[in-house]
């Protein structure tokens, strides 16, 4: 395969992007100079090697070491609440909002509809693991207002009352409408989301 078709290949791996525009992301990537494309090589592997995963909440962060990221670090924050969101980009959009002050964990993904294999999906194990430990009264469950985020809000409230049948489960409420994504919401609706949270 040659070089263009290759890089194409990558650039189809990237979420949201088809074909086509894969096809152009190379093609802008040509006209660039050297200098320009030395950049973003270097930019990469910067980021690769500066960027970590919390272990406990599963997020990236930017920092020298691999501990605590620093929201799991800060303890003045409500160590009642736990946040349940499927990707990073979710936690940036309610942080973002500066309503919510309790922790967050980071699920990697939602579970597809007669998905056989949920806990190959997300990461089930890590947050049994959290709740186990952090032992919150209240795990909020914000995943996107669509078929896969209900099936997998409705698979982890068996997984979380199994733990612990005292755990008050919510999930966002009116403010987000059905089909919304968190990542393109802002802020002033995903506080009054979080305000109208909903048991299930």
């Amino acid at each position: 395969m040659d070089p263009i078709s290759r890089l194409t290949e990558y650039f189809r791996e990237f979420p949201g992007i088809g074909p086509r525009q894969a096809k152009r992301f190379v093609y802008f990537l040509l006209t660039r100079n050297a200098s320009y494309l030395d950049d973003i090589s270097r930019l990469i592997l910067e980021v690769k090697k500066s960027v970590h995963v919390c272990p406990s909440c599963f997020r990236f962060f930017q920092g020298s070491t691999s501990g605590p990221c620093p929201i799991c670090s800060n303890r003045e924050r409500k160590s009642d609440q736990l946040l349940v969101v499927s990707r990073d980009v979710d936690f940036e959009a309610i942080e973002k909002s500066k309503f919510y002050t309790g922790y967050y964990f980071i699920l990697g993904g939602t579970i597809p509809i007669l998905d056989s294999e949920p806990e190959k999906r997300v990461r089930i194990k890590e947050l049994k693991d959290r709740i186990t430990k952090s032992k919150p009264t209240e795990v909020i469950l914000s995943l996107n207002v669509n078929a896969e985020g209900e099936n997998t809000s409705i698979y982890l409230k068996s997984i979380i009352s199994a733990i612990d049948s005292n755990i008050k489960i919510t999930v966002l409420g009116r403010g987000l409408s059905t089909g919304s994504e968190l990542e393109y919401s802002d802020s002033d609706t995903i506080k009054n989301a979080l305000k109208n949270r909903e048991s299930i």
